[in-house]
C-alpha cells in the first residue's frame, strides 16, 4: 500500500513540476494538491513502519530512532504546508502550538509557520478589494501601502489612508482560500482516517473536526468584525484594553477595515523598556483580561500569540494600553467551571475533555510564553489573578445552585478564606522577590556555620 501511495504521490509531484514550468500556479490544480498530500502521508507512514520495525518498544535505541523519524516527518509536513498553503498552513500552525500533545520534534519544526505565512501579490489583493467593494483602490483610498504590515494563513493586512485622512488597517483575504478550503478539509479527513487505519494509536481525527467547525467562522470577516465589537463592549470596564473600531462601510466577508493602531508586540521587552512600559503591569493586566474571558464571560479569544496582542502608550492620555487584534475565533466556553477542576489532572484527561479545553490550554501556554519573554513569571501575577477569578466563578456557580441562605453564607465565607490565602501567598512572593529579602537571606546563609 505504501508503494502505491508513493507512486500516486510521485505522479502528483510530477504534475506539479510541469505546471510550475508553464507558470501556472500549482495550487489551482486539485490533482497537484492531492498528490503532494498523499505523497507526504505515504512517505511519513512508510518511514515509521520501516524505521521502527523489529525494535523493542521503550528501549533507548527505539526512542532514539523514533525521535529521528519524528524530526524527518515534521520537516516533510512543514514542506507540505508551505506548498499547499491556505488551510494546510492554518492546521500546521495549530499543530505547532500543541506542545502538550505532540512530540517536541513536531512542535518546534511547525512553529516556523507562524512567521512564514504566504503573501499574495498586490494584483491579487487589489482584485479582491475591487470585487468585494465595487471600486478601484484609488477611488477608495488616498494612499495604499503596497508592502503588507503582516501576513497570515488566511489573509494579509495593508495600511491605507482614507480620503478624509483617517488611517485604516485593511485585512484582505487571500483570493483562493475560500475556494480551496472545503476540498482541503475533505482531503485531510481522508488522509487522517487512512493513517488511523495504519496506526490505531494515532488519534487526531478531532483536529479535522475542529477545523471543519472553525474554518468557516474564521473565513467570514464580518463575523470577526462582530466579535470585535462584542469584546469591546464586554470589557469596556478595563481602561487598559484597546480594541480597534470597525469601518463597516469598507468591510465584507473577505475584506475587513479597522482602526489602525500602532504598538509593540506583547513579548517585546526592549520595546517596553524604550517606551517606559512596566512589564509587570502588562503581565497582570493580561491575567485579568483572560481570567474574565475564561471564568466570568465564557467568551475566549483563542489566538493570543504575540502578533495579535500589542502594547503601547495611548497618544492622548499616555496611559499604557493592551491592544487586542484578530477576533476571528472565539469559543463560548460552557466549561469555564470545569476548567478549574480539570487543570490539575489534565494529562490523564486530555483525550476525554471537551475540545474547547484544548483551546484553553493553548491560550494558557501562549500567555505563559509571553510571561517568559517578559521575565515576569517569578511573580506569578497572571496565575494569581486567574486563580482569584476562578474561585469567584466557582463560588458564584455554587451559590446559584444552593437553595438556602445558610448554604450561600457558608460558600461566601469559604470564598473569602481562599481569596485571603491567595492574597497572603501573593504577599509572600512579593517579599521573596524584594531586594531586602535577598539581602537578609544572603546574610543569614553567610552566617551559618559549616557542618
Amino acid at each position: 500500500m505504501a508503494r502505491w501511495f508513493l507512486r500516486l504521490g510521485a505522479a502528483g509531484l510530477t504534475v506539479s513540476g510541469l505546471y510550475a514550468a508553464t507558470r501556472v500556479d500549482p495550487n489551482d490544480i486539485g490533482l497537484v494538491r492531492i498528490g503532494r498530500a498523499v505523497a507526504t502521508t505515504a512517505v511519513i507512514s512508510y518511514d515509521y513502519i520501516v524505521s521502527l520495525r523489529g525494535l523493542e518498544y521503550g528501549t533507548d535505541k527505539y526512542e532514539s530512532i523514533k525521535s529521528q523519524v519524528h524530526r524527518r516527518s515534521a520537516r516533510h509536513l512543514l514542506d507540505l504546508c508551505r506548498a499547499n498553503r491556505g488551510t494546510f498552513i492554518k492546521v500546521g500552525q495549530h499543530l505547532g502550538g500543541l506542545d502538550y500533545l505532540l512530540p517536541e520534534e513536531y512542535t518546534s519544526t511547525l512553529k516556523i509557520l507562524h512567521s512564514q505565512a504566504p503573501q499574495s501579490s498586490l494584483h491579487d489583493v487589489q482584485q479582491v478589494i475591487q470585487e468585494d467593494l465595487g471600486k478601484e483602490v484609488t477611488q477608495l483610498f488616498a494612499s495604499f501601502d503596497e508592502a503588507p504590515l503582516g501576513t497570515a494563513s488566511w489573509a494579509q493586512v495593508h495600511k491605507v489612508v482614507l480620503h478624509d485622512g483617517r488611517t485604516v488597517a485593511l485585512k484582505v483575504q487571500h483570493p483562493k482560500v475560500q475556494r480551496q478550503c472545503a476540498k482541503d478539509i475533505i482531503l485531510m479527513e481522508v488522509l487522517v482516517h487512512s493513517v488511523s487505519w495504519l496506526f490505531p494509536d494515532f488519534s487526531f481525527a478531532w483536529l479535522v473536526d475542529e477545523t471543519k467547525k472553525n474554518v468557516p467562522l474564521e473565513l467570514d470577516f464580518l463575523k470577526e468584525g462582530h466579535n470585535t465589537e462584542v469584546v469591546a463592549e464586554m470589557f469596556k470596564h478595563f481602561q487598559f484594553l484597546k480594541v480597534p473600531k470597525i469601518h463597516w462601510d469598507l468591510s465584507t466577508s473577505r475584506v475587513l477595515a479597522m482602526e489602525f493602531i500602532d504598538g509593540g508586540q506583547v513579548n517585546d521587552r526592549e520595546y517596553m523598556r524604550q517606551n517606559g512600559i512596566d512589564v509587570n503591569e502588562i503581565s497582570q493586566n493580561l491575567g485579568k483580561l483572560y481570567s474574565e474571558m475564561i471564568f466570568v464571560n465564557g467568551f475566549v479569544h483563542c489566538d493570543p500569540h504575540p502578533g495579535n496582542v500589542l502594547v503601547r502608550k495611548a497618544p492622548r492620555t499616555n496611559k499604557v494600553e493592551i491592544v487586542l487584534l484578530d477576533h476571528g475565533l472565539y469559543q463560548d466556553v460552557e466549561i469555564r467551571i470545569k476548567a478549574a477542576k480539570y487543570l490539575s489532572s489534565i494529562n490523564e484527561l486530555l483525550n476525554n475533555v471537551p475540545r474547547q479545553m484544548l483551546l484553553l490550554l493553548k491560550t494558557n501556554d501562549l500567555l505563559r510564553g509571553i510571561e517568559t519573554s517578559l521575565q515576569t513569571r517569578a511573580s506569578a501575577s497572571s496565575f494569581i489573578t486567574m486563580s482569584r477569578c476562578c474561585v469567584r466563578a466557582v463560588s458564584r456557580y455554587e451559590k446559584d445552585a444552593s437553595k438556602s441562605w445558610y448554604g450561600r453564607l457558608k460558600i461566601s465565607l469559604a470564598e473569602a478564606l481562599v481569596l485571603w490565602q491567595i492574597s497572603l501567598h501573593e504577599i509572600l512572593l512579593w517579599v521573596k522577590a524584594s531586594s531586602a529579602w535577598r539581602w537578609v537571606s544572603g546574610n543569614w546563609a553567610h552566617e551559618q556555620p559549616l557542618q
